[in-house]
């Protein structure tokens, strides 16, 4: 079951032709991104701040539809997927005025900061993807 996070889009968001600069498509899905943690119980400021893991971004991409306004309410449909025992992808679908207007994804991997090697990924995230991913029913 997909989490849905909702947005107006600011004019902060636009650039000079009026319309959602491409690199703020990203920011707003990383919102998403924390949206759905908190909503599964997750502390955001432990788990940004955590000295013992970490889990970056390794990769994205967007693919753009149609043209996102200021003052559009946008409504972000994230899916997360496990890909290994520490790497899992996000899939965005972006909708505004219920019409697809972007794609994008995200791929994240979880790493002990201090050595910057792979570890797997703790429960409360496990728990986060089952929740999000396609059939959950958590």
């Amino acid at each position: 079951m997909p989490f849905t996070y909702t947005r107006t889009v600011r004019f902060q968001d636009t650039d000079a032709a009026g319309v959602v600069y491409f690199a703020n498509v990203l920011a707003i899905c990383h919102e998403a991104y924390e949206a759905s943690l908190a909503a599964s119980g997750i502390n955001l400021k432990l788990f940004f701040s955590n000295s013992a893991v970490a889990i970056p971004i390794a990769g994205a991409g967007a693919d753009f539809f149609r043209p996102m306004f200021c003052g559009d309410l946008l409504a972000i449909h994230l899916i997360p997927k496990q890909q290994t025992d520490h790497k899992f992808e996000i899939d965005y679908q972006i909708f505004s005025t219920e019409q697809l207007a972007a794609k994008a994804i995200t791929k994240h991997v979880c790493i002990a900061p201090a050595s910057r090697t792979k570890q797997p990924l703790a429960e409360e995230m496990i728990q986060w993807l089952r929740r999000w991913g396609e059939g959950g029913d958590l």
